[in-house]
């Protein structure tokens, strides 16, 4: 298999992967990590209230692995050509996922602490501060989608051709 042919196939994964999971993914996780109101309304007790908030982490330990996957795809695609301002870009990325992730995890857990169908306070009112985290999350994620989608984008443009649309056969630009 070529570096051209490999290059190809992680941009099937890659495209795919950042418009289904980064684009649509957060608002269908997001609705099934979160205990639900239904559940809220049956919940009488701590240990019942919590238990079903730690319901939620395998949830969220799933959502952050299916968000990595176009993190990966740069990583491969930096495996297969590699160049050092990319590279650091990609740190980059990696490095605002983890801020991210976290961010997200966080609020996502603490959405479902402070779902509380009786009004009982069981838990810290910290807890009800990450609803502020979205706004966080949000000034992280903007520069991290527009640096994940330019470097896709340099990564799975093809390097023989060139601008005036000629194509090398051996893949070096005059």
């Amino acid at each position: 298999m070529t570096r051209l042919t490999a290059r190809a196939l992680v941009a099937v994964v890659f495209w795919p992967s950042l418009f289904f999971f980064w684009f649509l993914g957060p608002f269908v996780l997001f609705l099934l990590s979160t205990t639900s109101s239904e559940v809220c309304l049956r919940l009488e007790s701590r240990a019942e209230f919590l238990a079903a908030a730690n319901g939620t982490l395998p949830m969220l330990i799933l959502q952050n692995l299916i968000y990595a996957v176009p993190i990966a795809c740069l990583v491969l695609w930096n495996r297969l050509s590699p160049e050092p301002a990319r590279a650091r870009h990609i740190a980059t990325c990696i490095k605002l996922f983890a801020v991210s992730a976290s961010i997200g995890a966080v609020w996502d857990y603490g959405s479902s602490l402070t779902c509380d169908g009786y009004g009982q306070a069981f838990f810290s009112t910290a807890w009800q501060m990450t609803s502020y985290l979205p706004i966080a999350s949000l000034l992280i994620n903007i520069p991290l989608y527009v640096l994940v989608f330019s470097l896709g984008r340099a990564y799975s443009t093809r390097d023989d051709i060139t601008e005036d649309g000629v194509v090398h056969p051996t893949g070096d630009n005059p």
